[in-house]
């Protein structure tokens, strides 16, 4: 019994300790949001005093000259990024030149190695004997697995019971 209200009490303290998490986090959530309704009710006094005053005709032309600079420089920026992804683009294919070359000269390099080993090794006469006893060592090997193979299933069987 002792040890169960112990248990209820930590859980008590835990519960608690949450709540006061959850209210600062809820009071901080809170100061965002009013600080946000301010600041929208700021843009907005802001949007409707500007839409109050009217704009005269040299601002009007000064605006449009503007706008079309801005069309422009958004050209020019395309353009750079345009450049720049180009130049990306052709180091991307510069690197991937550089490794296709290195393969291709460790692929010679391979090439030659395995001549100059096919060159020193035993000659064909020679190899047939040397493969069919290989072969034979291969299938006594397997055929001792063979063999071993059901008395290890059953150990396994009895080593997992608990």
């Amino acid at each position: 019994d002792e040890e169960l209200l112990k248990r209820i009490q930590a859980t008590v303290v835990q519960v608690q300790g949450d709540y006061k998490k959850l209210s600062s986090v809820t009071g901080n959530l809170l100061d965002d949001r009013h600080q946000k309704q301010k600041d929208i009710e700021a843009l907005f006094q802001s949007l409707e005093r500007l839409e109050k005053e009217k704009a005269d005709k040299e601002d009007l032309a000064l605006g449009i000259n503007v706008k079309a600079d801005k069309t422009a420089l958004a050209g020019k920026v395309s353009r750079t990024q345009f450049d720049a992804s180009m130049e990306r683009l052709n180091e991307m294919i510069q690197e991937m030149l550089s490794r296709v070359t290195g393969q291709e000269q460790g692929w010679h390099q391979v090439q030659r190695q395995l001549n100059e080993e096919m060159d020193s090794k035993l000659d064909r006469l020679e190899l047939g004997p040397f493969r069919q006893q290989l072969e034979e060592h291969w299938k006594s090997i397997l055929e001792q697995l063979k063999e071993k193979a059901p008395q290890t299933e059953a150990d396994d069987a009895a080593g997992i019971k608990k």
